[in-house]
């Protein structure tokens, strides 16, 4: 009898091929070929490590560096970090990354190494990134990295500390959608802005619980650098990950990268890679059809990466949506962003201009602003204008090609490799109602810096931003004509050089060979989850709630999991200046002690994979968090540290309303799923995950159930080895390679960069 396989997606093809175990209920035990690692996510991951007396399973299938909290001010080498960096929270994370990495040998990219720069620009760099590899971060935008036909996406601390331990996480099977892309993009109009248009037709959470896989004959014509700027935007259509099928162009990047397969090897790794795409005939749970000849250069007017506009459009009024939420959300941005509705957004003027970060901060994108700033000088009204390279390989390339002085010549300052602007951990940040044209990824309320506002834009709209001092079409603001800038950047090399050596942590004592072995499971184990909650209800009547809302970045350089309630929803409980708002409920005696949080709006924790949200409600007090429906991430970031998460249709939102409005209190009653007023009748019963419902009750630690099952996982690492044996030893050959050449040729002396950073 003749069997055919059943048609698979790509996002189908990579998961069923790392697969440890699969759970009767329902989860699975994945592999992760590749860990990326940064100062702001792990440092609380190490710490539970040493708790548990464990080690890095895997130590040279990480890499880390040091991108969001240092300044990218001149660095004069060699760098010190005690001196270097002036904020003490962030001279702390980056020291203590440095003690971690040293201490588990993991190869490392510090402020003296020549490739440091933005996590998500430098593994693509290396070729750390490959094709059909599962690869995690601390951090939403690993989604980048699915440019190159990898699944990739950003975890929570308590997951990254899961694959210190492991090298697996514990997930379930997502959905499939499919965003197929025709037509032709016009000249001006970049991926950036096909992405920001995608997500304003389908929304932030228009991809949540889905893996989006781009495709159609746009996607197959972008330059990688493009390919990764969709990708990374694809957690902000509420996405656990963007895909791309690896093709030639995806091979041709990732060749010669120092950490990429030689010899054989390549050629069996490209024989593999050639099979990761969608078969004919896989079935999507969503698919969604783009025409790219209607997309113009696109701007965000909101808060949300989904109020979005082109070009020459106008700001939109609240009665322009049909939609409540969406009316209500339109309110508060336009209120946030000081904007009229009817306003032209080329009439809109800005303080600041910042072209940078994971999104745009590749060479492509400096060539095309160069393009248009060269020989024009920015406008007098803007304050300053940020031209900031994504790592060390960017800049020096740039500056190989004279594009910092170009840069330099218009008036832009041009600094070293870091997140910069985009993030607001570091020196560089918005002051209070400074409006700024950035080429991030978030327009979240003070993002960017405390009560600052900001305009997602394409690298195009930026340069062309900076010249006129209003927010600009690009297409009107250069003597080349657009199509002809963009296709002279496309036919140019695409690919950052990347020098010959390597930088990893203690070289000449750095394990490169087998994983650690495993101890006997022993150490610290989650408590129990009490299995009746009582108490009062706070409510916030807000939409898409994000992460920066819930806990700002600012106060992210902490290396503690506790004490960080007194900075929840701090943007919104207080004004720029400090004094407390009055009327908002978090400072209102009788919601001060309340066990749950009812967020009236959908989308509650859209935005970073980051926990210190989760952390900041539970510090406070909140036990329980009520919604229509939650982010991806920061629904699993939730359960993983114990706080239970229930969403409620708008039937049951009203009765809660109702009972607070009495004064009652509320009851949840875990065991059952019910959900009870004051006097114990029931208001109604609510969904959970029977996994996540007995990982509460019983206080079950993650990493220890997978520990039990250590020798399916070196199992699985043996059957892994030989049939994909270019995964490890293309890293190992890679930076051990590398050591060699530079420890034989390099004396060590007290001017040169310690060995920590090679």
């Amino acid at each position: 009898m003749i069997t055919t396989k059943k048609p698979r997606t790509l996002y189908e093809k990579i998961f069923d091929d790392h697969v440890v175990v699969e759970r009767d209920d329902g989860t699975v035990l994945l592999y992760i070929d590749r860990h990326l690692i940064h100062e702001v996510t792990s440092p609380q991951a190490f710490n539970g490590l040493a708790s548990r007396s464990l080690p890095v399973r895997q130590p040279t299938l990480q890499l880390a560096t040091s991108d969001h909290n240092v300044p990218t001010t001149p660095r004069p080498y060699p760098v010190s970090p005690s001196t270097y960096l002036r904020l003490p929270a962030s001279r702390l994370q980056v020291q203590t990354l440095e003690r971690n990495v040293r201490t588990h040998k993991i190869p490392y990219l510090g402020l003296n190494s020549r490739r440091q720069g933005i996590v998500h620009v430098i593994g693509p760099e290396l070729g750390f990134t490959l094709p059909g590899t599962t690869i995690v971060c601390g951090d939403s935008h690993t989604s980048t990295h699915g440019a190159f036909g990898a699944l990739a996406w950003g975890i929570g601390t308590s997951e990254v500390e899961h694959v210190f331990a492991t090298q697996t996480v514990v997930v379930t099977r997502w959905g499939n959608m499919r965003v197929e892309v025709g037509g032709a993009l016009a000249g001006g109009v970049s991926s950036k802005d096909l992405m920001m248009h995608i997500i304003g037709t389908i929304g932030t959470a228009g991809g949540t619980g889905m893996v989006i896989e781009f495709a159609g004959p746009v996607i197959r014509n972008m330059s990688m650098e493009s390919r990764m700027a969709l990708c990374n935007m694809s957690i902000e259509a509420g996405a656990r990950a963007g895909l791309i099928a690896p093709d030639e162009m995806t091979f041709e990047y990732v060749k010669g990268r120092p950490l990429a397969p030689t010899g054989p090897q390549w050629k069996d790794a490209l024989k593999y890679w050639k099979h990761l795409y969608s078969d004919p005939g896989a079935l999507f749970d969503k698919t969604v059809r783009i025409d790219a000849t209607a997309v113009m250069p696109t701007v965000t007017w909101g808060t949300s990466p989904e109020q979005v506009v082109s070009i020459t459009g106008s700001v939109p009024a609240p009665e322009d949506f049909e939609d409540l939420v969406k009316q209500e959300s339109c309110r508060q941005a336009l209120k946030y962003m000081g904007l009229e509705a009817g306003t032209k957004m080329t009439d809109i003027t800005v303080d600041k201009v910042f072209i940078g970060s994971c999104t745009n901060a590749r060479l492509e994108d400096f060539r095309i602003a160069a393009q248009i700033v060269r020989g024009k000088r920015i406008s007098p009204n803007l304050k300053l204008a940020l031209a900031v390279p994504g790592s060390g390989a960017v800049k020096r390339a740039a500056e190989c090609e004279g594009i910092d002085t170009i840069f330099k010549q218009a008036g832009f300052q041009w600094r070293e490799a870091g997140c910069s602007l985009c993030v607001g951990l570091n020196e560089d940040a918005l002051l209070p109602f400074e409006r700024c044209a950035s080429t991030s990824n978030r327009n979240f309320e003070s993002r960017q810096g405390t009560a600052g506002r900001t305009h997602l834009v394409s690298p195009a709209v930026a340069a062309a931003t900076a010249i006129r001092g209003t927010l600009a079409d690009v297409r009107l603001e250069t003597t080349m004509r657009s199509e002809e800038v963009f296709e002279a950047i496309y036919a140019s090399e695409s690919e950052e050089e990347v020098e010959s050596g390597s930088e990893v942590s203690d070289p000449e004592v750095n394990a490169i060979g087998e994983p650690s072995a495993a101890p006997v499971a022993r150490g610290l184990q989650t408590s129990a989850y009490s299995t009746t909650i009582r108490g009062s209800v706070a409510i916030i009547e807000r939409s898409n709630i994000d992460t920066d809302a819930i806990f700002p970045k600012q106060f992210c350089t902490t290396i503690e999991r506790k004490g960080l309630g007194d900075c929840l929803f701090q943007n919104l409980r207080y004004y720029p200046d400090g004094k407390p708002k009055a009327d908002f409920i978090l400072n209102q005696k009788d919601h001060r002690n309340a066990s749950f949080l009812l967020a009236t709006g959908p989308n509650f924790g859209c935005g970073s994979s980051r926990e210190h949200a989760v952390w900041a409600l539970q510090d406070f007090g909140f036990q329980c968090i009520f919604a229509p429906s939650f982010a991806d991430i920061f629904y699993n970031n939730s359960f993983k540290n114990g706080l239970l998460l229930v969403k409620l249709d708008a039937v049951l939102i009203a009765r809660v309303v109702e009972a607070v409005g009495l004064g009652q209190q509320v009851q949840v009653n875990l065991a059952d799923q019910v959900l009870l007023d004051e006097s114990g009748s029931m208001i109604g019963r609510f969904d959970i995950e029977k996994h996540r419902k007995k990982e509460l009750i019983d206080g079950i630690g993650e990493i220890e159930v997978s520990l039990a099952t250590v020798e399916s996982i070196e199992n699985f690492e043996k059957d892994r080895g030989a049939a994909r044996p270019w995964i490890d030893q293309s890293v190992r050959d890679g930076w051990s390679s590398k050591l060699a050449r530079e420890v034989k040729g390099r004396k060590q002396t007290r001017a040169q960069p310690t060995s920590l950073e090679w």
